[in-house]
This record gives C-alpha cells, structure tokens and sequence, in this order.
C-alpha cells in the first residue's frame, strides 16, 4: 500500500457525470463517488466568491496521477481546476487489491 491515491476535483454539476465516467472508462480512476450539491466559497481574482458544485473523490494511483490530472484539465470547465490528491496510507486490502486491478490496462 502506499501508491494508492484519493484525488478530489470540483466541479458543475451539468459536468460531473460526464467526467466521472470519462475518468474510470479510460481507467484513469477505479471509481468515482459524486457527492452532489456542496458549496465553495473561495476567492477568485480578488473577490470573495461562492458556487454551488458537485465534488469527485475519485480512488486511483500514483501510477495514473499524471494522466489522470492531464486529462481532468482538458475536460473541466474552469480555467484553475481543483484537482488535489491525498495518499492513502492503509486501507482494506481486498478493496486496496481491487482498485489496483481496475485501473491494469489491458484488462
């Protein structure tokens, strides 16, 4: 364990699905959960800001991080993306082992 990756992204709602799906049918991500509805307050070019977007967490690894990253540039809708990734340090093996085999090519 070690090389396994939670990586978040926000993004519009009208977008989430499309990438989400993108992302694990191009096994980029071993699976993507939606959470639906939060709001970012953020600042933006100066201004306090706030939208209401959907968030990805999306289970990968370092070996996809890279593509993983350039491809969730080209198919977000903001200029500065969010994309932020956290290593997992443990977790439930079979899960563990599952994930890394959804993401083999060729399988």
């Amino acid at each position: 364990m070690g090389q396994e990756l939670i990586v978040l992204v926000t993004c519009p709602a009208s977008h989430a699905d499309g990438l989400a799906r993108s992302l694990v049918e191009e096994k980029l991500a071993a699976c993507v959960n939606i959470v639906r509805n939060v709001t970012s307050i953020y600042r933006w070019e100066g201004q306090v800001a706030s939208d209401s977007e959907d968030l990805l967490v999306i289970k990968s690894n370092k070996q996809r991080w890279n593509e993983l990253t350039k491809r969730a540039k080209e198919l977000h809708t903001y200029d500065t993306p969010e994309i932020i990734c956290f290593d997992i340090a443990d977790g439930y093996k079979p899960y563990i082992d599952w994930l890394n085999s959804s993401l083999r090519q060729g399988d």
